[in-house]
């Protein structure tokens, strides 16, 4: 188990394993990116000139060498475009943990600490990874963590120890 005083994005996905990292990169819509208006972003940071999930799984060990070198900015595109590809999870989790949002948007004073109560990463894990993707669980619950400005973040990994 990981801690990390102000964790970073690219340490989200460091602590999730390049394998995982390429799931999350399958995941990705490109529906999804051109609705919210993040597949130019993406292109332009993967460094793609034709970006679609052929290019992607063949960039990803770039990629990831990039992620593992503390590639925030990279970090956060991918980041975003897996969030939004996968917005119906993200809305489940926050419902099931009683988080006020918008289509899965909360606004940035929302008091996320008072609903992240001890324990709050294993039930939303046990809650979803057999109905949705374990990598993409795993993900949102350390970005969710980040999300909430905690002074110290423990990167949670699924894996029992």
């Amino acid at each position: 188990m990981l801690r990390w005083p102000v964790m970073q994005l690219h340490a989200i996905f460091q602590g999730l394993g390049d394998a995982r990292f390429r799931e999350l990169l399958a995941q990705i819509s490109m529906g999804r990116l051109k609705t919210y208006q993040l597949y130019e972003p993406l292109k332009v940071r993967t460094h793609l000139h034709k970006l679609n999930a052929d290019s992607l799984k063949k960039a990803a060990p770039r990629l990831w060498d990039r992620v593992v070198a503390g590639d925030e900015a990279l970090a956060s595109e991918v980041a975003q475009s897996v969030l939004v590809s996968k917005m119906e999870v993200v809305i489940e989790v926050l419902d099931f943990l009683g988080i006020p949002h918008r289509d899965g948007f909360f606004e940035k004073e929302t008091p996320l600490a008072e609903h992240l109560t001890e324990g709050w990463q294993r039930r939303v894990y046990e809650a979803f990874h057999t109905k949705h993707s374990p990598a993409f669980v795993v993900f949102y619950v350390n970005h969710l963590a980040k999300e909430a400005h905690e002074d110290e973040v423990t990167l949670f990994s699924a894996d029992p120890a």
